[in-house]
Order: structure tokens, then sequence, then C-alpha cells
């Protein structure tokens, strides 16, 4: 392998590195574009949680208020302890889907991982090559 690298002139050398180097940034490039929409997909999952979160938690206002008013001017317990129960739920499940939306939202969940990893795993590749085609001072390992 060493004697057909030495034998390439270094326009040819230079060609084929401009030629992988172009061909590594439009695959690292396409890697990231799938990469963000992938990301742009889970925020869009993420506010949409947020969203039916805030929708359920209005009416369990509404109706947890309208079970308190009931309930001060009534003193029984059957209609208010029903309003509270299912306010109540509701209240619950709009808080768990809020925070399971804001939990997706977070900054390290966005991070482009894949990208980063392929980048660093080609610097590696690269530093490699650079450090096996250089030469030894003149000398030649022995097979």
């Amino acid at each position: 392998m060493a004697a057909s690298a030495s034998s390439r002139s270094i326009p040819d050398i230079l060609s084929d590195l401009l030629n992988q180097f172009t061909t590594l940034m439009r695959r690292e490039g396409a890697l990231a574009r799938a990469e963000v929409s992938e990301k742009v997909n889970q925020v869009s999952g993420a506010l949409t949680l947020i969203v039916f979160g805030a929708v359920l938690l209005i009416p369990a206002l509404v109706v947890l208020l309208e079970a308190a008013v009931a309930a001060l001017e009534r003193a029984g317990l059957a209609p208010q302890w029903s309003a509270l129960i299912v306010g109540g739920a509701v209240l619950l499940i709009g808080i768990i889907l809020l925070l399971v939306g804001v939990s997706r939202l977070k900054a390290k969940n966005l991070v482009p991982r894949k990208t980063i990893h392929q980048l660093q795993e080609d610097a590696s590749v690269a530093k490699r090559q650079v450090s096996e085609t250089r030469p030894d001072d003149g000398y030649q390992r022995a097979a």
C-alpha cells in the first residue's frame, strides 16, 4: 500500500483528497439535515403535548372553581364531590402532559449527537491517515 501511495503524483493526491473531502462534507451535511429534521419533529411533538396539556388545564380549572363555588353555596357533598373528583382528574392529566412536553424541550435532548459523533470519528480517521502517510525520516518499517 505504501508503494502505490508513493507512486502517485502530488496533483493526483490533492485531487483525490479534494474529492474525498467534498464527498465527506456532502454526507455530513445530509446527516446533519436528517438529525435536525428529527429534532424538529421532537420539538413539534413536545409542543403538541404542551398545547393539549394547557387546553385540559383551562376547563379543569373552570370545573374546580365551579365545584368550589357550588360547595360553598350548598353544604351537600354528592354533586360537589363528583365535580371535584372529575376536575381533579382532568387537572392531574393536564399537569402530566404539560410536564412531559416541557421535559422533551430541554436543550440536552435537542443536541445533534449523531452528527457530533460522526464528525469526531471523521477527524480521528483523518488523523490516523495523515500519521500513516507521513514519511518516517526516510526509514521504512519492516513488514
